[in-house]
């Protein structure tokens, strides 16, 4: 008996392609190229198989593809398209420009110094998860209610820490490490 079906095979040696082709979330522009050309195939009542190869030297449809790989590669006069980068390697290139730029301006800075004393690297506290209470915040940046800070505003005469030292800084650093 005939088939009157007809079916496109196609071959890849890509396992991440053909779970990027079920994964419904997956929207990158090439995923959807292909999607697109799925279904089009579909509407002409064909229907598309894919199958995964494994990647070996002397298979004809494998060689083929790395040849056109590599010429595509070598090609000078294929124009950039920046519309077909993944919104989340924008995002990360962003991120990450956006941290280096914190850094230096945090570096510049006269301000903050005892919170540069908890944070010298803006990469390392962003990697932090931290609960920021009211009594964390006065902590790392020495405002609030600390005798230190109090102190420098008059509300109290003494900046004197409960163990009887005063020092320089505040006593912020003082608690957290000698007290």
């Amino acid at each position: 008996m005939e088939s009157d079906e007809k079916i496109a095979l196609v071959q890849t040696d890509s396992q991440m392609t053909l779970q990027s082709l079920q994964n419904k979330k997956k929207l990158t522009n090439l995923i959807e190229q292909i999607r697109t050309k799925v279904i089009e195939m579909e509407q002409h009542e064909r229907r598309v198989e894919f199958r995964r190869i494994k990647a070996r030297p002397g298979h004809r449809g494998s060689e083929m593809a790395d040849q056109k790989a590599k010429e595509a590669a070598k090609n000078k006069n294929i124009e950039e398209c920046y519309i077909k980068i993944p919104k989340r390697v924008v995002m990360s290139e962003l991120k990450e420009q956006s941290v280096k730029q914190w850094q230096r301006e945090w570096v510049e800075t006269t301000k903050g110094q005892i919170t540069k004393a908890f944070f010298p690297q803006i990469e390392d506290r962003l990697k932090l998860r931290l609960n920021t209470t009211p009594n964390y915040t006065s902590t790392v940046t020495g405002h609030g209610n600390i005798k230190s800070y109090l102190c420098k505003y008059k509300t109290i005469d003494n900046p004197m820490c409960p163990c009887k030292k005063v020092t320089k800084q505040g006593n912020t650093l003082h608690w957290t490490a000698h007290c």
